[in-house]
């Protein structure tokens, strides 16, 4: 089973990251992601997490989204968590704006054990206790431990 921590690295974690509008939001990921992966092109990235939100909001509840798409050139699955400057309105289904987002970008073959991590993703959020410790993560480094921790059970 593919854990978070393995398709997490430190540079993809990072604070205080100018909101704004989901859009913009979207091209922020795309450019974190994409810079720490020069493979990637951020366009690509940026257009294909566009389309999965046409689909429907990735706005999950309690200010997190969990923006996801299959991505043709991904090879693996890529994750990234993001803590905004400001909340933005994300169409979230408790129309509570978005300050925390958990990326994931999957090949475009997606399987079964891209819905786990999925689904990991969502059950370590809905801990408000992680919620919580992920808000007052000082630093990017901080976010990332968090993840890690809660991961972990800690």
């Amino acid at each position: 089973m593919i854990r978070l921590e393995d398709i997490l690295t430190p540079g993809r974690c990072t604070v205080d990251v100018p909101g704004g509008s989901k859009k913009r939001v979207l091209e922020q990921v795309a450019r974190l992601i994409a810079g720490d992966l020069p493979d990637l092109d951020p366009q690509l990235v940026f257009e294909s997490l566009v389309a999965r939100e046409k689909l429907g909001s990735t706005g999950f509840g309690n200010g997190i989204a969990i923006p996801h798409c299959r991505l043709a050139g991904c090879q693996a699955p890529v994750s990234g968590v993001l803590r905004l400057d400001a909340a933005v309105d994300f169409d979230a289904i408790d129309g509570i704006p978005v300050d925390l987002l958990f990326v994931l970008l999957v090949p475009q073959a997606a399987t079964d054990e891209h819905l786990e991590l999925l689904r990991q993703i969502a059950s370590m959020l809905d801990r408000s206790e992680v919620r919580d410790r992920l808000r007052r993560a000082t630093n990017d480094a901080d976010l990332y431990q968090v993840v890690l921790d809660a991961q972990n059970g800690h």
